[in-house]
């Protein structure tokens, strides 16, 4: 059974940086994108940044030019540099590998919590 594994997450000031990493407990082939997700408490899970197999990258408006996802499909791992975070980025963040086949793994889930 494949397992994703984050980490990285914690509290952070406002206007701080973290760093959250992601990796597979085994090789995976044929991945077609790899992504982070967030869901803050009583919202739905929603996309924060995703990095396909060839690199293109799409992010949710609310965190364009604060975050950057970054990825090594081969070594299937990925990462997301969260800079000048808010209070509203507070959430637990998960990872997820989709596939080509349109099946996807998802992490257990890291917590962010931007406070002062």
């Amino acid at each position: 059974q494949v397992q994703l594994v984050e980490s990285g997450g914690g509290l952070v000031q406002p206007g701080g940086s973290l760093r959250l990493s992601c990796a597979a407990s085994r090789i995976i082939f044929s991945i077609n994108a790899m992504g982070w997700y967030r869901q803050a408490p009583g919202k739905e899970r929603e996309l924060v940044a995703q990095i396909s197999s060839g690199g293109s990258t799409i992010y949710a408006d609310s965190v364009k030019g604060r975050f950057t996802i970054s990825g090594d499909n081969a070594a299937n791992t990925v990462y997301l540099r969260m800079n000048s975070l808010k209070p509203e980025d507070t959430a637990v963040y998960f990872c997820n590998f989709r596939l080509r086949t349109g099946y996807g793994y998802w992490g257990q889930g890291t917590q962010v919590t931007v406070s002062s």
